[in-house]
């Protein structure tokens, strides 16, 4: 039983009970969905994980837009999406988490510019694999889609200028629950990638 404590309440939902490493070899892209819900209980506590996540300075620029919605998920892959990939597999996931970076001037634009490093891009990566990774223990699949259009994403969901849509992350249980674990071939092994010094 998973225990989670959001705004002085607690959350109890059913995890699968597998460590880290097994919830990370189990993560991949999923691209066909039941129409089955996804509980409110799922969604708070993956977003808990989200809202977690380490940033820079602790500035926490994430921004989340659940979007559950059947015409707005429609309207968010046939407009807000970029041409050239088909991905009208996205309607059919019963919830898209938009994550949007709200950016600080000084941590963000600033210290950016003497570091060369873009930290908001790094911190919205963790959150959002935070999330994904949540979303697996609960025996949820997701998918990162990032070939979008920031600002006719923006304005479906109805946010500010100031924040700028990064992803779209499906959620939602997958039509093989079978699927999962990544063929070892999919991934380069660690002599090609690690150097010990």
């Amino acid at each position: 039983m998973s225990d989670n404590s959001t705004n002085g309440s607690r959350l109890h939902t059913k995890s699968t009970g597998m460590t880290v490493q097994a919830v990370i070899a189990r993560r991949v892209s999923c691209r066909a969905y039941q129409a089955a819900p996804v509980p409110e209980a799922h969604l708070m506590q993956i977003l808990e994980a989200a809202r977690l996540a380490p940033s820079a300075c602790n500035q926490q620029p994430w921004r989340f837009a659940v979007v559950r919605q059947h015409e707005l998920r429609r309207r968010i892959v046939q407009e807000g999406f970029l041409p050239g990939i088909s991905m009208t597999w996205a309607i059919d996931a019963p919830v898209h988490v938009v994550i949007g970076m709200e950016r600080s001037f000084v941590t963000h634009r600033l210290a950016a510019s003497v570091s060369g490093v873009d930290y908001p891009w790094v911190d919205i990566g963790i959150a959002g694999e935070h999330l994904a990774l949540a979303a697996t223990e609960l025996g949820l699949g997701t998918c990162w889609i990032g070939w979008i259009k920031p600002r006719v994403v923006a304005r479906l969901v109805g946010w500010p200028a100031s924040v700028k849509p990064v992803v779209v992350i499906t959620v939602g249980y997958a039509r093989d629950p079978a699927a999962g674990m990544l063929p070892a071939s999919r991934r380069k092994p660690l002599a090609e990638l690690v150097r010990w010094l």
